[in-house]
């Protein structure tokens, strides 16, 4: 599968300018089954890296554009009463689909928002007691801007648990900057990118992930470093054994998109602060991603 992944590669290079780092981030969430987050502010191109990845996968993509009136059944569907057949009718929402872009999800209430904590869990939608599971493979991928919060609803600690991985794109370089104005005349858009990958491969390829080996050694570093969260001085809340899970399995990608078939401890140590920061209540005024990178730096590398 090593040709399909640099396909993927090439193809959301094509519409994303000097973000190799982000390019490799939402296909370590994608190859190890979770979900994505990406915060950041306007304009840096969020929306069009999550587009990006829709397009280049062969199944079915739905967008939900979050705001104040969206409506829990605005995702998940309802049941509709059809006159002809004297019956209620169920009419799927968007989160049926294979990617699911879901853009600005904290400008929904957060009644809404909780619409999704089932199916990126479970991959199901319950409904007047029937539940109806989602098409496999099932990927979320979520956009939200931190720095707004007017009109704004911040996601609870369920749903940010929810996501594998949490990063932002940055502001380009100035040679990335000038390169995209230089492309602008044979810019490709995200709808016109070949597919490259199809739904089986991406089976597949999480299949293939879930083998890469990792060492007894690596498992109790993981361990360690997750545990350091929770009786840390700096936070109110750490990482939960799902992050745990999270990391792993992260790692376990990781090193399978880079060509590796045994996950190495420099691998959770790169995906640590995009996997456990968001995951933790800091107290006062600090910061997930500076605890994280602290407590790289004093637990034990085996």
């Amino acid at each position: 599968m090593r040709d399909r992944l640099e396909q993927l590669t090439d193809n959301l290079s094509k519409t994303i300018v000097g973000k190799a780092d982000a390019i490799r981030l939402v296909m370590v969430a994608l190859f190890s089954g979770g979900h994505a987050l990406l915060e950041d502010v306007p304009g840096v191109g969020k929306t069009l890296l999550a587009k990006s990845l829709a397009s280049s996968i062969d199944g079915k993509f739905q967008r939900i554009q979050c705001t104040p009136d969206l409506l829990p059944t605005d995702i998940t569907g309802t049941n509709i009463w059809n006159p002809s057949s004297a019956e209620f009718q169920f009419m799927p929402g968007p989160v049926f689909a294979n990617i699911l872009l879901t853009d600005e999800i904290n400008r929904a209430t957060p009644r809404t928002q909780s619409a999704l904590l089932e199916v990126m869990e479970e991959r199901q939608v319950t409904l007047d007691g029937i539940s109806r599971p989602v098409p496999s493979p099932f990927f979320v991928i979520a956009t939200q801007n931190p720095i707004e919060y007017q009109g704004t609803f911040p996601l609870p600690e369920a749903q940010m648990d929810r996501f594998a991985l949490s990063f932002s794109l940055g502001y380009p370089g100035e040679a990335d900057e000038l390169q995209m104005l230089q492309r602008l005349s044979t810019q490709v858009e995200p709808q016109n990118l070949e597919p490259c990958l199809s739904l089986a491969d991406i089976q597949s390829l999480r299949q293939q992930c879930a083998q890469v080996t990792v060492e007894p050694s690596i498992q109790q570093y993981i361990l360690n470093l997750v545990r350091a969260t929770r009786s840390d001085a700096d936070t109110t809340l750490g990482v939960s054994p799902r992050g745990t899970v999270s990391l792993y399995r992260a790692s376990q990608a990781l090193a399978f998109i880079d060509g590796r078939d045994y996950v190495l401890p420099d691998d959770a140590k790169f995906l640590a602060p995009y996997v456990l920061a968001h995951r933790l209540i800091p107290t006062g005024g600090n910061k997930g991603d500076g605890i994280i990178r602290r407590l790289l730096e004093v637990v034990p590398v085996p």
